[in-house]
């Protein structure tokens, strides 16, 4: 089962990475005047934002970015650790690779960067969503809310 949780981080890396390459450079994104390109408007569009932060941009006047790579690995480490010792079925292990790809993803951004390349924006009904965010972001998010969530058996998986 850990065979499951490292292929899933693995493409959920891979897919995080060839997203932010191709809307950035590839279609660039980072050479817009405007950080924009609208891909189906109002819902979607591709926003240009470097987050030096953390969620939403917060503490980005601060240069946390080596902190905030290391609290990444840490917490991927601590996953792995955990998932290893208790085990779960084999959504928890999905969900740990999502998490781990996600993370992993964004570290790479931070060491690349310096900031983590979000690009994803949607907005609906007159909401101006402000924030962007990217698939790694994405993952992270389904990746907490599936270890959080889903059923555990209790018993280590074979």
């Amino acid at each position: 089962m850990m065979r499951l949780m490292f292929w899933t981080g693995f493409w959920v890396f891979l897919i995080d990475q060839i997203s932010k390459y191709v809307v950035v450079h590839w279609l660039g994104l980072i050479n817009q005047p405007d950080g924009i390109i609208e891909v189906w408007p109002p819902f979607i569009e591709f926003r240009m934002a470097w987050n030096r932060g953390v969620n939403f941009g917060l503490f980005a006047d601060f240069d946390m970015r080596w902190v905030l790579i290391a609290v990444a690995l840490l917490i991927s480490g601590g996953v792995i650790w955990w998932l290893n010792r208790a085990g779960g079925t084999k959504w928890v292990y999905i969900a740990g690779g999502c998490l781990i790809g996600g993370a992993i993803g964004n570290v790479i951004d931070r060491i690349i960067y310096g900031a983590v390349a979000d690009f994803l924006n949607m907005s609906c009904c007159g909401f101006n969503n402000p924030y962007a965010f990217n698939v790694a972001d994405i993952a992270i998010f389904a990746g907490a809310i599936g270890l959080a969530f889903l059923g555990d058996d209790g018993k280590k998986a074979a």
